[in-house]
């Protein structure tokens, strides 16, 4: 799986989301909701170059094999991105409650996906 492509493709879309919160948002969301607006875009930008760095430990690695652990540490990145951010935006711009039970499950899946880069550290 081409990582760096699909972290460049995730910050792009960050940078996008960030910008469009930032000056169409601005005015029409009450503060509170545009703070978790803004929690979305912090953790999707982090998570965005995570998938890169993963991206390059698996280049780096190529020549001696690839490691499962770093695609799934890869993937549960993205994963937590769309459930974590997704369900802030949607929850900042619908204010619909309910999408709040999403969040901690993107969060797990942050937290699944940093252990899993941690555990894949120790065959580098």
């Amino acid at each position: 799986m081409n990582f760096i492509g699909l972290g460049a493709l995730f910050l792009f879309l960050a940078v996008a989301l960030g910008a469009f919160g930032a000056h169409a948002l601005r005015a029409r969301l009450e503060p509170t909701q545009l703070a978790v607006y803004q929690t979305g875009i912090q953790y999707h930008l982090i998570h965005g170059l995570a998938i890169i760095i993963v991206g390059v430990i698996a280049l780096a690695r190529q020549a001696m094999g690839s490691s499962s652990l770093l695609t799934t540490s890869g993937v549960l990145f993205a994963v937590g991105i769309i459930l974590f951010s997704g369900s802030l935006y949607l929850l900042a711009m619908t204010g619909i409650r309910k999408l709040g039970a999403i969040t901690p499950f993107g969060g797990l899946f942050f937290l699944a996906g940093w252990i899993t880069l941690l555990i894949a550290s120790f065959s580098l």
